[in-house]
């Protein structure tokens, strides 16, 4: 199977990365278990720029923590003959320090892409599986026939309701929901 992964909220906690640098730069504090909906009203466009200029700088980047069990699930899907593009709304610019941040945690992948339009990406490679945290990304993969996953968060609960959305609240519950659609899947 043809799977993309995102990075941000997904291979990696990265909800209280943005929240410290809103906290600090502005003083203004982002709760992620009140961050119900994929927009971020407390700050304005302006601000939020700033904070994911700074939490997608190298060093920010480089020193990411992965979710428990993230790796190891990717390396199985890997060595299981699974194509695995890694997926990112992240700045372009950011494209070198993500790779090496991935080679620095060891999570294979056959594909790194860092866009803002994510879903026309896996369209064009021919993407069958999406895992990834943001509502309207999933949203759109499930219209094009694209399966879609996602690791729980409070701004994607309600999605996680609706019948075509797999949805865990970890990177085991995770592997563990997907074996039985990878281990019939062709592999490329």
């Amino acid at each position: 199977m043809r799977i993309a992964i995102d990075i941000d909220s997904t291979l990696h906690h990265y909800w209280n990365l943005l929240s410290d640098a809103a906290l600090r730069r502005f003083g203004i504090e982002l709760p992620y278990e009140e961050q119900l909906d994929w927009g971020i009203t407390r700050l304005r466009p302006d601000q939020l720029h700033l904070c994911i200029q700074e939490t997608h700088c190298d060093a920010v980047i480089l020193a990411g923590e992965p979710y428990p069990d993230a790796v190891d699930t990717v390396r199985r899907w890997r060595a299981d003959g699974h194509f695995i593009h890694v997926t990112s709304h992240r700045d372009p610019h950011t494209y070198d320090a993500t790779a090496r941040w991935l080679s620095q945690i060891g999570l294979p992948y056959d594909n790194l892409h860092c866009s803002h339009d994510k879903v026309g990406r896996c369209l064009q490679i021919g993407i069958e599986l999406l895992v990834d945290d943001s509502p309207e990304n999933l949203v759109r993969a499930i219209e094009h026939g694209i399966v879609v996953a996602t690791i729980s968060h409070p701004w994607n609960r309600d999605l996680c309701e609706e019948e075509d959305v797999i949805c865990a609240s970890d990177w085991r519950e995770l592997a563990a929901k997907l074996d039985p659609i990878l281990r019939g899947s062709a592999k490329v």
